[in-house]
């Protein structure tokens, strides 16, 4: 199963969208957030700044298996967004993709939410599912000038690396995760961490220390030479630890360090934050009328950043926000497999 080619968006720029409920963020969260405001019966427009849907796990980890999600022993991230967004259509929402909100104002009926486009949107209520926000790699102190030549940031497909001695700079999950992946297609993997302890889940760590993965702790990836010119490939690194230099045949470079998060606009409009997360309620209510929050972007004491918690605050925030914009309404409404 894989996720729409074509853009689902078909506003045009500089529009006036009226709806119920408008969600900001289109990652696993966002859709599944749609999808149950539909089933609330719902007007909704989902916003998010990338061009496709599924946030970054379409931007970043596409191939990845995801492992804790309900119903799946392990399921692509692809194949996730793919259903998601089958299942969010039933909701018949507005898509406004590849452009970010910038203003916030409330309304005695709502808000108004304009976007860098000229588009505003006017709703009851808003769900921010907007993960960490916009994100950008933590560079490669050694190597930034081979960047596309054979440094990259993300994997989005493994068959690239076929064949080819590859070395993964990083501690934590995406560095281990993409070292499962790619150990069986290609040549050799190594995997290059500063320190001697791992922020990566331990059951995978474990997985890499069990297979060909070379592992090199206390050591850093100090230079990467290559072919001259601006279209000279990547050939070799040299790896620094205690004990010295040793050069390393290499093709392909995966820097695995990280991301530096940025909320954004986001940050100027009045909400509570705390630690570039936003502050909610148990009814996943932010400190401005009518805005709720939900997935990874949230923060109340003893929060679990996964997909799977992504999915019950979504559903939490819109049977909330559901009684904000129609006072009437049951905040529970009942099981879905209930009839009649």
């Amino acid at each position: 199963m894989t996720p729409p080619s074509a853009s689902p968006d078909r506003t045009p720029p500089g529009a006036i969208v009226d709806v119920d409920l408008v969600i900001v963020g289109a990652g696993p969260t966002g859709l599944f957030a749609t999808y149950y405001a539909g089933f609330r019966g719902h007007r909704i427009a989902v916003v998010d700044s990338l061009p496709e849907l599924g946030g970054q796990v379409t931007a970043m980890y596409p191939e990845k298996q995801i492992l804790d999600v309900a119903g799946f022993a392990s399921v692509k991230g692809r194949d996730l967004v793919a259903g998601l967004v089958e299942q969010a259509s039933t909701a018949d929402p507005v898509y406004l993709l590849g452009r970010t909100a910038t203003d916030l104002v409330s309304r005695e009926d709502g808000i108004e939410l304009s976007l860098d486009d000229g588009t505003v949107v006017r709703a009851g209520a808003m769900i921010i599912t907007a993960g960490i926000g916009k994100f950008s790699p933590r560079p490669l102190p050694a190597g930034d000038e081979f960047l596309g030549r054979g440094m990259e940031f993300f994997v989005p497909s493994f068959a690239p690396y076929a064949g080819k001695d590859v070395v993964i700079v990083g501690g934590g999950d995406s560095a281990f995760d993409w070292a499962v992946h790619l150990e069986p297609v290609a040549r050799s993997v190594t995997l290059v961490h500063r320190r001697d302890a791992f922020r990566a889940h331990e059951r995978t760590v474990e997985q890499v220390r069990a297979s060909s993965v070379r592992i090199l702790t206390k050591a850093e990836l100090t230079a990467l030479r290559g072919g001259a010119g601006p279209d000279g490939h990547l050939t070799e690194v040299d790896i620094t630890d205690p004990d010295g230099v040793t050069t390393l045949p290499c093709q392909a470079v995966v820097a695995a360090l990280g991301f530096v998060a940025d909320l954004g606009p986001i940050q100027q409009w009045g909400l509570e934050v705390l630690k570039r997360h936003v502050v909610v309620d148990t009814t996943m209510r932010t400190n401005l009328p009518r805005v709720f929050a939900a997935g990874d972007i949230t923060e109340y004491p003893g929060k679990v950043r996964l997909i799977a918690v992504g999915f019950g605050e979504a559903a939490t925030a819109v049977n909330n926000a559901t009684v904000a914009i129609d006072p009437s309404a049951k905040v529970f409404p009942g099981h879905s497999s209930e009839g009649g």
